[in-house]
């Protein structure tokens, strides 16, 4: 998602590179979030917050739907939004 929001010019590299680093070095030695993966996913979430693609309150409400529907959906199956 990241690469492609910056294809469509809604951050540069650089300012992408900036948050990412932000966010490895505020997670230094903190155990719950020293996976790659958390710090690349919270820098995103930051990004398209401050450039107003997506409210907070919105993206907890869809994180909040696929939990659901991912709760609801039956082993091997596709989660759907429907199943929430």
């Amino acid at each position: 998602m990241a690469v492609k929001l910056h294809e469509k010019g809604v951050f540069t590299w650089t300012e992408w590179a900036q948050c990412l680093s932000a966010e490895i070095k505020a997670a230094s030695g903190d155990s719950e979030r020293d996976e790659y993966y958390e710090h690349w996913l919270a820098a995103l979430e930051k990004m398209v917050e401050a450039k107003s693609i997506i409210t907070r309150s919105e993206r907890l409400q869809c994180k909040a739907a696929w939990d659901r529907a991912a709760r609801a959906t039956p082993h091997g199956r596709p989660i759907e939004l429907t199943n929430g």
